[in-house]
């Protein structure tokens, strides 16, 4: 099996729009959170978002590319060209069947309501555009950067919830791990908007802390109330490692394991062991033990049932190990089917540059989260091997364990 090594990321986030103006808010522990006031004009019991601020794809893409991609593919996109510019690699590099493309994505709301939009203003069919076709597409991001890249090996999108791109790191880690694929450029991508979150909404799911958008999401603290729905794009650049080192590539970090797992019994609600197993199986990939990891990037979205049975998950696994925990979501809100995907970035940078990221807005545990080492200010050391977790609805869970020098 080959070694899997992290040579390039890329992030556009609410926190930031590149690496550095993000990993300086980790470190700082600022939020991402906002109020949108169309949300509260619409009626939805909580306008607190997360937002992407100061982006422009002017410079990116020229009108004809931009007609096949909604704005989450253009910020997949600018997340993957900043992933390569780091790898160091030309994109000439990158046209050929060994080089493939695997992201993880559940919907692409806002162009399938366009397209009935525009049937109904305009009475026909062949006045709708050719371009929504393409764009109303889950697959949309990867059918767009293999026609913009050239790559020609491995290209389709993994749906499966919040833990859609943690599994396409993983699944794209096992391809060159098998030698089926000597690059990979994996990650994920979630749309920002409330048409593809309303129904959330009318379920009671989000935080209703409107006076204090900035605390509303508080993963693991006994007073949360509700997650706080974000997005973005992270891209992820993984490569066979000896190919790596013979080029002379400046590795970030290694992909070590990953593990997987479903529950098979809730589509909301998770299981006590699930989460578990996915995790012992991303040990037991690393050929690591509960004693190696010093840090777990926790999926932990805010939400009462979910982060507690996440806790309990961890305290199984890790027993008397303690190994600091935080949750990016505090700053970032929950970036859904990006998540899993942008935890690698959180932490990778997080291993570059020093220092591990706060859980803000923890203030008091329960019983549950009063078994976890959770970080409230900033370390300045930073972590050398990291779990991170992603679960989704229907009990789909993803665990990746990455190992830093």
């Amino acid at each position: 099996m080959n070694k899997v090594a992290i040579t390039g990321i890329g992030i556009i986030s609410t926190l930031g729009n590149n690496n550095e103006t993000v990993s300086n808010a980790l470190y700082l522990g600022k939020s991402g959170i906002t109020l949108d006031p169309e949300r509260s004009a619409l009626g939805f019991s909580s306008p607190i978002t997360g937002s992407i601020k100061g982006f422009s794809a002017k410079d990116l893409l020229n009108r004809k590319q931009l007609k096949t991609m909604p704005d989450f593919a253009v910020w997949a996109y600018a997340a993957v060209m900043e992933a390569i510019r780091l790898s160091g690699l030309d994109p000439v590099d990158l046209k050929n069947e060994k080089t493939g493309i695997i992201f993880g994505c559940d919907s692409s709301c806002i162009a399938a309501l366009e397209q009935v939009e525009l049937l109904q203003k305009r009475g026909e069919t062949a006045l709708i555009g050719s371009g929504l076709v393409f764009r109303s597409m889950t697959s949309c991001i990867t059918m767009n950067l293999n026609t913009l890249l050239g790559t020609k090996g491995a290209c389709w999108t993994l749906s499966a919830a919040c833990s859609s791109s943690g599994h396409a790191i993983g699944q794209a880690a096992d391809l060159i791990a098998l030698g089926r694929q000597d690059r990979m450029i994996c990650g994920g991508a979630q749309e920002i908007n409330w048409q593809s979150i309303c129904s959330f909404d009318g379920l009671g799911a989000f935080s209703t802390r409107v006076t204090a958008p900035e605390s509303a999401s508080r993963p693991f603290d006994r007073n949360r109330d509700g997650l706080v729905p974000s997005g973005g794009a992270a891209a992820i650049l993984l490569e066979n490692w000896d190919m790596a080192v013979a080029r002379g590539a400046n590795i970030l970090g290694e992909l070590a394991g990953y593990g997987f797992s479903s529950d098979g019994s809730n589509l909301s609600v998770p299981s006590a062991d699930g989460l578990a197993r996915s995790m012992n199986g991303a040990l037991t990939a690393a050929g690591a033990t509960p004693g190696d990891i010093d840090y777990i990037c926790a999926h932990a979205t805010s939400t009462p049932a979910g982060d507690g049975v996440e806790a309990k998950n961890i305290a199984t696994v890790f027993k008397d190990c303690r190994p600091t925990t935080t949750s990016t979501k505090s700053m970032t809100g929950h970036e859904l089917w990006m998540s899993g995907a942008s935890q690698v970035v959180y932490s990778t940078l997080m291993a570059r540059d020093g220092y591990i990221a706060p859980n803000i807005n923890f203030e008091e545990p329960d019983e549950a989260t009063s078994k976890l080492n959770i970080a409230t200010e900033t370390i300045h050391r930073p972590p050398r091997m990291v779990l991170c977790n992603a679960a989704g609805f229907g009990g789909t869970n993803s665990s990746l364990i990455l190992r830093y020098t």
